[in-house]
């Protein structure tokens, strides 16, 4: 990879930047000297839990001020290609969190389940029964089942626990319907982020934590890629992925070493 061509970043936040509540870099240092390289950026997570107020509000926390664009998850994702189909809005079967509500009434998508114009399924930690079965027979009479991201699990202190990918596996063996799939692999974030990143794929470097999301959505847009151990996927699944990451690095310091030497 030649360092020189990289002109822009995009990274992912649980699994680079933090584990759970765990920062895993000192956020100011790590963005000053971003900054101070002229390198723009910009964070895509899958996690659909969070509305971006949230991201930019524990940002700042951390001495880190970022603009509304810079952050973008899969819920967002999910909005905006709904928006595009349905501009006028309207009801959605939602199986998710707070954050995934919000985000899809911020674009004009409120809960309903009497004739929803889709199900939509993101994690889901107070998944119940009557909610499986409401969605898989929603989904069964044809209407479309959506996920904002197919991640069975994501890293915390304690290990991997259940993501959102567990919970639409429940709706899809009950459905017997596959989702379509709007967050990572799919590279629709990363190509929303491209034009204010003002950047092309190939001079973007994508940092992740997972192969089978980050890494597989980076190399199908064209972007370059760094794989980073803090997360998801290790050293040996890394090594035996194709085509390999063009970076597999310890963390996010130790790519920004690289990088910026």
């Amino acid at each position: 990879m030649n360092n020189h061509q990289i002109s822009a970043l995009i990274l992912d936040m649980d699994g680079v930047l933090w584990r759970d509540t765990e920062w895993l870099v000192e956020p100011q240092q790590t963005f000053e000297r971003i900054r101070a390289s002229g390198l723009r950026f910009a964070m895509a997570t899958n996690n659909a839990t969070r509305t971006s107020e949230y991201y930019l509000e524990k940002f700042a926390s951390a001495g880190v001020t970022l603009e509304p664009w810079q952050v973008i998850n899969s819920g967002i994702a999910t909005a905006k290609y709904l928006q595009a189909i349905h501009p006028d809005g309207g009801e959605v079967f939602i199986v998710g969190e707070w954050g995934l509500e919000r985000t899809l009434a911020d674009h004009g998508f409120s809960h309903g389940n009497s004739d929803p114009l889709a199900v939509v399924c993101g994690l889901d930690r107070a998944f119940t029964y009557d909610k499986l079965t409401r969605a898989s027979l929603l989904i069964q009479d044809g209407i479309p089942f959506i996920g904002t991201n197919p991640d069975r699990t994501f890293p915390t202190p304690v290990g991997l626990i259940p993501g959102a990918g567990s919970v639409l596996a429940a709706i899809q063996a009950a459905s017997g319907v596959d989702p379509l799939i709007i967050g990572k692999p799919k590279p629709t974030m990363y190509r929303q982020l491209l034009p204010d990143l003002g950047s092309r794929p190939e001079n973007t470097l994508v940092v992740g934590d997972r192969l089978d999301t980050d890494i597989e959505g980076a190399q199908s847009l064209g972007c370059q890629s760094a794989l980073v151990l803090t997360g998801v996927s290790s050293l040996e699944a890394a090594q035996a992925w194709h085509p390999l990451p063009d970076m597999i690095e310890p963390d996010l310091t130790a790519v920004l070493d690289l990088l910026l030497a």
